[in-house]
């Protein structure tokens, strides 16, 4: 089974190691889809945790005794066609090419099957026409 989470880590759990610890404790594997973790400063990982269920449960309330908070990442990307200019800068930001630009037409094309939700294209759109329904 997975699990798309996003954890939020305070201060004093930032220097945890925790993919390590979910995959030796837990045998949980964690693919890291989007990280923002500065020491001594609250953190954020994206993750998609692979693993039994009873084991993903498991791992996710250990998460949470260790005070790190965990939340359902189970949002999409959304792009407003009206505000899109295809300007096609945020294809260059996209991992999985869920985002690229029709060859002829010149127009944005989003493959939403590819998307894992990193939302790095949403602060590369210079008019703002990426966001998530989360």
């Amino acid at each position: 089974m997975k699990k798309r989470v996003k954890l939020t880590f305070p201060q004093q759990t930032v220097h945890m190691p925790i993919t390590y610890r979910l995959a030796k404790d837990f045998n949980v594997a964690a693919n890291i889809i989007r990280a923002q973790v500065t020491p001594n400063q609250v953190g954020t990982l994206v993750v998609e945790l692979s693993g039994d269920i009873d084991q993903l449960n498991e791992a996710i309330d250990w998460l949470d005794a260790q005070g790190i908070k965990v939340s359902l990442a189970s949002g999409e990307i959304v792009i407003d066609e009206d505000l899109c200019v295809h300007c096609g800068l945020c294809t260059g930001v996209c991992p999985t090419e869920a985002l690229s630009l029709n060859p002829e037409s010149f127009q944005l094309v989003f493959s939403r099957s590819r998307c894992i939700v990193c939302e790095q294209c949403i602060p590369t759109c210079p008019v703002q026409a990426i966001s998530t329904n989360l």
